[in-house]
């Protein structure tokens, strides 16, 4: 089946190069993107993600992960430890939000 799912995929891209419809794209001419750090092992969930991305709209785990992330670097230039104590208590927190995210999240798409 992949054969000829293949078989048509090629006539449609050929198709379209035709017509002249993949001309003009983002970012044409340039080499596609490294993608080989993404979590994800379902094409379909990775390339959702992309559009959502695109799109400016991301689920709420991946804005926590940003904010956590800063977190923790912010927690390595801290030298006073009553700020030392602050900024970890932000983590854990940070940490307990973004696992509940990405719980719900894998709850919700399986």
């Amino acid at each position: 089946m992949f054969g000829s799912l293949g078989k048509l995929i090629e006539r449609q891209i050929k198709k379209a190069q035709a017509e002249g419809q993949l001309h003009g794209l983002e970012g044409e001419g340039r080499p596609l993107p490294d993608r080989s750090g993404e979590e994800q092992s379902d094409p379909a969930t990775a390339a959702g993600y992309r559009i959502m991305a695109q799109a400016g709209v991301l689920p709420e785990e991946f804005k926590i992960k940003k904010y956590l992330d800063a977190a923790r670097q912010d927690y390595t230039t801290l030298t006073d430890p009553q700020a030392r104590k602050q900024a970890m208590a932000r983590i854990a927190d940070l940490e307990m939000r973004y696992n509940m995210a990405r719980d719900a999240r894998r709850a919700f798409t399986r």
